[in-house]
């Protein structure tokens, strides 16, 4: 039995899984829905259910108020914050919230464009998703910059080699992704950084698909700017993005009047927030620590992370050496034992179309993804066709050893 603030020695998947309605834990085994889904979003624990209930029931109001209500809003909105910053390690300054990654991001990619002049120019990645791209894109039409992509590796990494040969003097910006949705790859994300900077341009990451498996660290990581979706860790669908405060206070908002300036990252937040999935993030988060042990958020997480980061390793190992079994399906970049990935698979069949697997599988009630998933130029690198793309197994931390063998088993069967 583990003693109170005792370092956990690995997850307690059983006790995890039962804090997740959607597991159906009081199911037979074989007849459990099996979510191998998590990249497109993961299921969340019974806290975050209650949490939002409970803030819609007990303090649903706007914001500014004189009465208690009100006042309790305000106090969730700011504990939201500064559960943000410990959730990434920055500033609750710079913590701003959205509706989603993506439109908060485009949110933030006009802001930068209004500081940029004609001929300036952002970097993407072949890698990315593409609203860390698009956005970019539409901005550059706007305002007369120049959009520039850095290639991959035949791994399907980012090309440090080609970035160094793109960066110039008047790049501005690096857009990338810290791990790949589509075919898991975690990129050197630090060595970006450094690179942007030395050309004088802003760190632009996009952490939605690393969020659910690594632990955040802004200022390890060196990034400017990084982005996220609470819902791909197991939250409500809600975006968060955190800013360097002294960028977030710079940058030209878009906003009305007479809202309010500060904190700095509230400049980017247009109009009401959605209260009540504020209150679902921060129940979230604090599940997440739960996992871990310290004294502060922080140090919680660090140790949950570092917990969740051997499971899924555990995991990925066990379908890459299943995969590695069969002869009518590749896995797209990375092995799965390697440590530069998170657990989240593109599978290339031979002989069947990744949708048809998909209902194939969801027949016998394991839940997968197909398709490009926005990550257009990952499936053109790969040479596949855009539509079709790949079959995407994606594992987060509640999954166990006894579903990947279960998934290999029903797999093996459809592809023979």
């Amino acid at each position: 039995m583990q003693v109170a603030g005792e370092r956990p020695a690995a997850l307690d998947t059983e006790r995890i899984r039962a804090q997740f309605p959607a597991l159906d834990a009081a199911a037979p085994p074989a007849r459990r829905p099996l979510f191998l889904d998590a990249p497109g979003g993961t299921q969340v624990p019974e806290r975050v259910v209650s949490a939002m209930c409970r803030y819609l029931v007990e303090d649903n109001s706007n914001t500014g108020g004189a009465y208690p209500l009100s006042v309790r809003t305000d106090e969730l909105i700011a504990r939201a914050r500064v559960v943000g910053a410990a959730f990434v390690g920055g500033d609750p300054d710079g913590i701003a919230f959205g509706q989603n990654m993506t439109t908060l991001n485009f949110n933030l990619v006009r802001a930068v464009g209004r500081t940029l002049r004609p001929g300036d120019e952002i970097l993407t990645t072949a890698l990315d998703h593409d609203a860390n791209i698009s956005p970019w894109l539409l901005m550059a039409e706007d305002r007369g910059l120049v959009v520039r992509e850095v290639g991959l590796t035949d791994r399907l990494d980012v090309d440090l080699d080609d970035l160094r040969t793109k960066l110039g003097d008047r790049t501005r910006v690096v857009a990338f992704c810290l791990a790949s949705n589509a075919v898991g790859t975690v990129t050197p994300a630090r060595k970006i950084a450094e690179l942007a900077h030395e050309a004088g341009a802003l760190a632009w990451g996009d952490a939605v698909a690393y969020a659910p498996h690594r632990r955040i660290d802004v200022a390890a990581l060196g990034v400017d700017v990084v982005l996220c979706s609470p819902y791909k860790f197991f939250g409500p669908h809600l975006g968060m993005a955190w800013l360097r405060p002294d960028l977030a206070r710079e940058l030209p908002a878009e906003r009305v009047r007479p809202a309010a300036q500060v904190p700095a990252g509230h400049r980017f937040e247009t109009g009401t927030l959605s209260h009540e999935a504020l209150a679902g993030f921060v129940a979230a988060v604090d599940y997440l620590a739960s996992l871990g042990a310290g004294d502060d958020l922080g140090s919680r997480l660090t140790i949950a992370y570092d917990l969740i980061r051997r499971h899924e390793s555990d995991l990925a190992r066990a379908l890459g050496a299943g995969l590695g079994r069969l002869p009518a399906v590749r896995t797209a970049g990375l092995p799965g034992d390697s440590p530069g990935r998170v657990p989240t698979f593109g599978l290339v069949p031979e002989h069947a179309t990744p949708r048809k697997l998909a209902e194939r599988l969801s027949d016998a009630g394991i839940y997968t993804w197909d398709g490009n998933f926005f990550a257009k130029r990952v499936i053109e690198t790969l040479g596949l066709d855009l539509d079709e793309g790949v079959l995407r197994i994606g594992f987060a931390h509640y999954n166990t050893l006894a579903e990947v063998d279960r998934f290999l088993e029903v797999f093996e069967g459809l592809l023979a």
